[in-house]
């Protein structure tokens, strides 16, 4: 819309909150908060914003490049392994800075999205009824370079106006926080002709490998934030050699009463807990074939104001990954060992230390058509270890740390029924993209415990006596993205069903029907 025309229509985004906000039921104060966010500011990051939750292939930041705002896969990497390949190349997007003749040493931009969702017949324990929301997130960012220096910040802002049967947490809600503010050297040629060396330090998001781990989240309405330090080195065959040592923050407020009301308050670093990783991809055949191994470090104690299960983690992986190309077989192995000391819950009342022995495993294979849909047919299978005996002194749930979900386990906001801790999963799912700006998706999961006498984590139901079976239900996902202006707007709608198993309807506290979740969301970028 040009700015005379919204000029003689009147129209705001504040209007477009107030009605949706007339559709759930809200408040009149819930309205004149949201409609606070009316004229989101305007600054811009280098990188763009990925448009899927495909997990890039190299971890690494890009040397004398802005860290993304959103899940932008960097720009030395592979084509992400779940990626729907674009029909046609995408025109250059309208950029704020560019239109205003900023200096080169100066970057800014912003992006904001604005989703409606709904799950009916809420399957968590905690789950009073349906529950509806709308949900908003914005990011600023501004980042100055002076030759090999950078420095620079990114705002989130976070908010949920949603009924009173909605469960909120951190993962939903986190008003005007301080995202990233970083100091950082991007240098080349400082080892060897051709190589990349990106130094980062302050408060940051991380990627890291397949993000099955350590993610910086796309879909989710906030974003794991750490403080710390990060170091990458690229070689100029494309080795990756990375270190960082990060503490976790902690998203504020946490109350129930505070995020039903987007009350604000300021996130801080967890100085009890370090979170650590050493990190290292490589092509040894080829651009073709890569492989990534890692170790990731997790240290925590309890807090009178940070409660823990006490994790004392060390987890190692290694990944293969053929990337996608159309009229050829893909495919991706990782595989996770996680050993260490663990307790079974954060209860204050826990104070039992246990052994700690969990894995994991993801295992997929694809083949991408060479016609005019690029169809892409993939079969998928996720495994995590689960605790086979409660009572036994040893932990066996595999534990997925700081992870992302949406890329291979369907939609995170109010659903996600699925999380990486006591899985067995096959699946399969197909990609289109019937236009140059369109993609679909389809998928189907079977979601069963890999331990009977352990949680289905993401509801946090269990059945210790473990009579309830394993089988939890069936997903169906189906997704819509339509890139209207590629890369400065686009609109997505999609939905999930879980059609319920025998673990779902005999465990205690699980509810018998199958859940609906569906939403549709608009995302801008200038």
């Amino acid at each position: 819309m040009t700015l005379r025309a919204q000029a003689q229509g009147r129209i705001r985004f504040g209007d477009l909150y107030a009605l949706l906000a007339a559709l759930l039921g809200l408040g009149a104060a819930q309205v004149a908060s949201a409609q606070g966010l009316e004229a989101p500011a305007t600054t811009e990051t280098r990188a763009e914003p990925a448009q899927t939750d495909a997990p890039p292939t190299n971890a690494a930041p890009p040397a004398g490049d802005a860290t993304p705002t959103g899940d932008a896969t960097p720009s030395n990497a592979a084509p992400p392994a779940g990626d729907v390949a674009p029909s046609v190349a995408p025109a250059a997007p309208w950029r704020v800075r560019e239109a205003l003749g900023a200096p080169d040493w100066l970057w800014f931009g912003a992006e904001h999205r604005l989703r409606f969702e709904h799950l009916e017949n809420d399957f968590r324990s905690a789950a009073t009824g349906d529950a509806r929301a709308l949900s908003l997130r914005t990011l600023v960012n501004l980042e100055l370079r002076f030759a090999w220096f950078v420095t620079g910040a990114e705002l989130q802002d976070s908010r949920v106006y949603a009924t009173g049967a909605t469960l909120l947490s951190t993962t939903l809600v986190n008003p005007l926080a301080l995202l990233r503010a970083y100091v950082g050297v991007r240098a080349r040629d400082v080892f060897a002709t051709g190589d990349q060396l990106a130094l980062t330090a302050g408060r940051m998001t991380l990627d890291v490998g397949s993000r099955r781990l350590v993610a910086r989240n796309e879909f989710r309405n906030t974003i794991n934030g750490f403080t710390g330090v990060d170091a990458a080195w690229t070689s100029p065959r494309e080795h990756v050699v990375r270190v960082f040592a990060v503490m976790p923050v902690r998203r504020r407020p946490s109350d129930p009463d505070a995020l039903r009301d987007n009350d604000f308050a300021f996130d801080h670093e967890n100085p009890h807990a370090l979170l650590w990783g050493a990190f290292f991809g490589s092509e040894p055949l080829g651009p073709a074939l890569r492989l990534e191994a890692y170790a990731l470090g997790l240290d925590e104690r309890d807090a009178s104001d940070a409660p823990s299960a006490n994790r004392r983690l060390v987890t190692l992986g290694t990944r293969l990954l053929r990337a996608p190309v159309a009229g050829e077989l893909d495919l991706q192995v990782e595989a996770m060992l996680q050993v260490g000391r663990s307790r079974s819950s954060a209860a204050a009342t826990d104070l039992r230390d246990l052994t700690h022995r969990a894995g994991s495993l993801h295992l997929s294979a694809g083949y991408r058509v060479d016609v005019g849909a690029a169809p892409r047919l993939v079969l998928q299978y996720d495994f995590a270890s689960g605790d086979r005996d409660p009572d036994d002194g040893v932990n066996e749930r595999f534990d997925p740390l700081f992870a992302a979900r949406r890329f291979e386990f369907g939609p995170t906001g109010l659903f996600g029924a699925i999380a990486r801790s006591n899985l067995h999963s096959p699946g399969a799912r197909l990609e289109l993209a019937p236009h140059g700006n369109v993609e679909v998706l389809v998928g189907y999961r079977a979601l069963a415990l890999a331990s009977a006498r352990d949680a289905w984590t993401a509801a946090a139901v269990r059945d210790e006596s473990g009579r309830s079976g394993r089988f939890v239900g069936h997903q169906l996902e189906t997704r819509l993205r339509w890139n209207v202006l590629p890369r400065n707007l686009t609109l997505e709608m999609g939905g999930a069903a879980l059609l319920q198993g025998n673990f779902a309807e005999r465990a205690l506290g699980a509810p018998a029907p199958n859940a609906l979740y569906v939403y549709t969301q608009a995302t801008g970028t200038i």
